[in-house]
């Protein structure tokens, strides 16, 4: 939380938007946000943690959320509503961090810095998926596959290096996580 803070403060950002993980929603982060909305008081900052679609209390189907873009389309909408020249703070867990990415790379106007916890994040050299696929291990592990949009993420190019590229990034390792091994998340550091 302090770093979320700090990373805010010296980026100029005026939004810390948390983003939750598969299986999940923005319910998730309520611990988080509550501490960092009385830590942002007087600051003149807003906290968000939108649910993604077919996620927390988002309606609609899993069936009816084809690509991982539709799925990421709230966190998009909402980086889209920023008044222009303002930025945000995007914080993403396990695979909030793929979401985090698409973010940058579609407005990297708007992102002070991106911030992995414990999140899938992909480099700019291989598809977005490489992040997924690297430990078969890891794959087997998770809840939903099909949450994953694996066959939509293998059919994606690789993100950019003017865009996403371009956006600070911050990684917190948690040496403890079932879902991201401690190895696989400083492999993706490393890349």
């Amino acid at each position: 939380m302090a770093a979320s803070m700090e990373v805010a403060r010296g980026s100029g950002a005026k939004h810390i938007i948390l983003v939750h993980g598969a299986c999940h929603g923005g319910w998730s982060w309520y611990k988080v946000a509550s501490r960092l909305r009385s830590a942002a008081a007087g600051l003149s900052y807003h906290v968000a943690a939108p649910d993604l679609a077919a996620s927390g209390v988002d309606g609609r189907r899993l069936s009816e959320v084809p690509t991982f873009r539709d799925y990421t389309g709230p966190l998009l909408d909402v980086l889209r509503s920023l008044p222009e020249g303002e930025k945000a703070v995007l914080v993403g867990h396990s695979l909030g961090g793929l979401s985090v990415t698409l973010a940058a790379e579609l407005f990297p106007e708007k992102v002070a810095a991106a911030v992995f916890l414990t999140a899938f994040m992909p480099d700019c050299v291989s598809p977005p998926s490489e992040v997924v696929l690297k430990d078969l291990t890891l794959g087997k592990s998770l809840v939903r596959i099909g949450s994953l949009f694996l066959e939509d993420l293998q059919t994606q190019p690789a993100f950019t290096e003017d865009h996403y590229g371009s956006v600070r990034k911050v990684y917190v390792v948690c040496k403890q996580d079932q879902t991201i091994p401690e190895e696989h998340q400083r492999w993706m550091v490393a890349q």
